[in-house]
């Protein structure tokens, strides 16, 4: 879906480059859209095609509605530039990043958030509740990593590795949201349900806990199977993602750029 890069651009990148650079923007474009940045903290990174670890991520001095194709940073395992660059990027951003990019061959996209729902539900000790559709479809694929400070310490790498295992969205306690996808596409869709979940469990919990409805028995195990890894990267991949494209192009298409 993405639009070929001008010439001058395209003969610097590798194959498949400047697509990864919309599609990384456009998720950019639509977490401002969604009213879930914040300022221009936290990151979306995305793997460029290729046998280099390289990696795109935000230009540290934008907001993200801001961001286009041709201004996110390349840069290397370490969050350093490569090549030079107009923007500062954040080193310590790409801590956690960094991290699943380079020990899960299917994070082609890592996207962590610090929404106030998100925020909210990693600092309830009983995590996400399987109380709503949007949770049962999230909920399985959820795994859980206790805060240890900001994560500018290298260390935290294998502890963030191990804690998410196989599975594709983690919620970081007292800190945020993330997921990670073979494609910016399913990334996003999979922060689109943990997000929304979440945001359903602070408004439901206002009732009470006690005053909550709980699916009956199997179920959550029925949800599980229907929305699995494999279906949910379908789904974003061939339908909710060109959506999300048309969407951007009507609104502001300058994320092409």
């Amino acid at each position: 879906m993405a639009t070929l890069a001008p010439v001058d651009t395209a003969t610097q990148m590798a194959p498949g480059e400047w697509e990864a650079r919309v599609d990384l923007a456009a998720a950019y474009r639509l977490v401002a859209h969604y009213g879930w940045d914040d300022l221009i903290f936290t990151h979306l990174s995305a793997r460029v095609p290729g046998p280099e670890h390289h990696f795109l991520i935000n230009p540290y001095d934008m907001m993200f509605e801001e961001i286009t194709a041709s201004s996110l940073v390349k840069i290397d395992v370490e969050g350093d530039p490569v090549g030079p660059s107009r923007h500062p990027v954040n080193p310590a951003g790409f801590t956690i990043h960094s991290a699943l990019h380079m020990a899960r061959a299917d994070a082609a996209a890592v996207m962590h958030l610090h929404t106030p729902h998100g925020q909210a539900v990693s600092a309830m000790e009983f995590g996400l509740l399987p109380h709503t559709q949007t949770a049962m479809i999230a909920s399985h694929d959820v795994a859980y990593h206790d805060y240890e400070g900001i994560a500018t310490d290298l260390e935290e790498r294998e502890r963030l590795v191990q804690d998410i295992g196989d599975k594709h969205a983690m919620i970081l306690r007292n800190h945020g949201t993330l997921t990670v996808g073979d494609s910016v596409a399913s990334c996003f869709i999979r922060l689109y349900f943990l997000e929304r979940a979440c945001e359903a469990q602070v408004h439901m919990l206002s009732a009470g806990r006690e005053n909550l409805t709980k699916p009956h028995q199997g179920v959550e195990e029925k949800v599980a199977h229907q929305s699995n890894p494999q279906g949910m990267g379908m789904l974003a991949q061939r339908l909710a993602w060109p959506a999300l494209l048309r969407k951007l192009d009507r609104i502001d298409p300058s994320y092409r750029e």
